[in-house]
């Protein structure tokens, strides 16, 4: 049967009235097929891991730094500007949603960072002031509304800051209860509006909840402590970034050491730095793997080197070993 070929005359309601059998056939097609359709490539917005569409997530335990790392990429992406290794690739609309901050801690944050006009901020406290709605990304009516006003308003990224604020009734341990925002998520992907999500760390150290998240996700970028202690001050947050998936770029991206402090100006200074690999190490061990080829294929290196890493750490005094398996000591 020949290929059906798309009126181009077509009203978009007339569109709607296409059945699913008409649709299929007009889409399906062989690769020269697929080109000639002559879709745009998703073009990068962040380095060469974040592009147009993407779904990501940003995970971490309470107050290790989540916040500070969304609106820094929130900033950077908003006006062209390079953040760490990653630079913007030119200036992308924003809209950063944030389900917990207060108001004036929020306001802080951003004129510390200089976020400027091409970011706009839908804060919680805002919303309700306003107009007395509560935003929940579980219910149809936020989804929609979130994207019809990023199509109405050019928003290219949306940040949802975070989710266990801004889905309220959804079961985290349950997968079909994520189907729901799902689907709302897969429809933001198809108008090419990135979503990066916030979201916590269980007492596992892994995203709290279903693991089915992660599965439509292009990146997962995970924040641990630098060290045992407490780090950072009240004005200063430090803390090491890795990303446990990422199917952009094709190569390992290198785990990170971030410095967020804010002077006296009340400006915020971000530096950064390579991670130690040993403390990267010790971070994989905490997590629960025990072998050396499990750890090296996490830290995309071999398992000699892996091994020789566990030698410095038992000559450290934290690290024994028992036949391949690895124990930390207390």
């Amino acid at each position: 049967m020949p290929v059906r070929q798309p009126d181009l005359t077509a009203t978009p309601e007339e569109l709607k009235k296409t059945t699913m059998l008409d649709a299929i056939r007009m889409a399906a097609r062989d690769t020269s097929g697929i080109e000639s359709l002559g879709l745009p490539p998703r073009n990068p917005i962040l380095g060469d891991w974040f592009k147009e569409g993407d779904c990501g997530f940003i995970f971490a335990p309470r107050g290790l730094g989540k916040t500070w790392l969304s609106l820094a990429i929130a900033t950077a992406v908003a006006n062209g500007r390079q953040l760490g290794p990653w630079q913007a690739h030119g200036i992308w609309p924003v809209c950063y949603v944030d389900g917990e901050m207060a108001v004036d801690g929020m306001l802080e944050r951003m004129h510390g960072m200089e976020a400027g006009p091409n970011l706009s901020i839908l804060n919680h406290e805002a919303l309700f002031h306003l107009s007395a709605k509560v935003l929940n990304i579980a219910e149809p009516e936020t989804q929609q509304a979130l994207m019809d006003y990023c199509l109405e308003t050019g928003q290219r990224v949306l940040i949802l800051d975070n989710l266990s604020c801004l889905a309220a009734g959804m079961a985290e341990n349950k997968a079909d209860h994520w189907e729901a925002v799902l689907n709302w998520l897969l429809a933001m992907r198809r108008h090419k509006v990135a979503v990066l999500i916030v979201h916590h760390a269980g007492r596992n150290g892994e995203m709290r909840g279903t693991s089915k998240r992660e599965d439509a996700a292009f990146w997962v970028l995970r924040l641990d402590p630098v060290d045992e202690e407490k780090t950072g001050t009240e004005k200063q947050t430090r803390f090491i970034s890795r990303f446990t998936k990422e199917r952009n770029s094709g190569k390992p991206q290198t785990p990170l050491e971030w410095i967020f402090e804010t002077g006296p100006d009340g400006l915020t200074r971000i530096c950064h730095k390579v991670a130690d690999k040993m403390v990267i190490f010790r971070k994989w061990l905490e997590a629960g793997l025990n072998t050396a080829s499990d750890i090296a294929v996490e830290m995309e290196t071999t398992k000699g080197t892996v091994s020789k890493m566990a030698k410095v750490a038992q000559k450290a005094g934290w690290l024994a070993t028992d036949g391949r398996k690895y124990t930390l000591v207390s």
